[in-house]
């Protein structure tokens, strides 16, 4: 068996670098961190951060798509599970998630980069049939609930919110 390119040993610098980033990533805003302290906190130099990412924003994309991924699959199964509502076990899953392992800054931050959205996908699908743009604004609700949180607002609150939205069929 082989260990595929993209997960990092953990004692080795960019494995060091990806778990220092998803921490810092975690729990402040993409702008307000710097190489330096990212380089400081994985305890290599900010030449292993360029080697291994070729910039912050590489670093951050990195760990943003395993949070992600990690994120989906989470959100995927409680859909999946739940015989009433779908939608709201994905939203409150992934809500708790995000909450659980402090990566509440890291997923309340769309996308960088122009890219598709994977969590804008999976409200649309899970939204059927209902029309676009719900995916979006859905994604957008589910991000500010964590920015609210992020900032300090009470998490029972903000899962209470969420929850209250309801999404009809479209109409014909």
């Amino acid at each position: 068996m082989t260990v595929q390119e993209w997960i990092p040993v953990s004692t080795s610098p960019k494995g060091k670098l990806a778990l220092a980033a998803v921490l810092i990533f975690g729990s402040r805003p993409f702008d307000d961190v710097t190489v330096s302290e990212l380089a400081a906190a994985a305890d290599v130099t900010t030449g292993a951060l360029y080697h291994h990412f070729h910039s912050k924003l590489g670093l951050y994309v990195f760990v943003r798509r395993d949070v992600e991924r990690r994120l989906l699959d989470r959100m995927e199964g409680a859909a999946a599970g739940s015989n009433s509502n779908p939608l709201n076990a994905a939203l409150s899953v992934g809500f708790d998630f995000a909450i659980r392992l402090s990566f509440v800054r890291l997923l309340s931050e769309p996308p960088p980069r122009d890219e598709n959205d994977p969590l804008v996908e999976l409200l649309n699908t899970l939204s059927e049939p209902a029309r676009a743009p719900i995916g979006q604004m859905l994604a957008s609700t589910w991000r500010s609930a964590l920015t609210w949180v992020a900032d300090g607002g009470s998490e029972e609150s903000a899962r209470e919110a969420l929850l209250a939205i309801s999404v009809e069929p479209a109409a014909t």
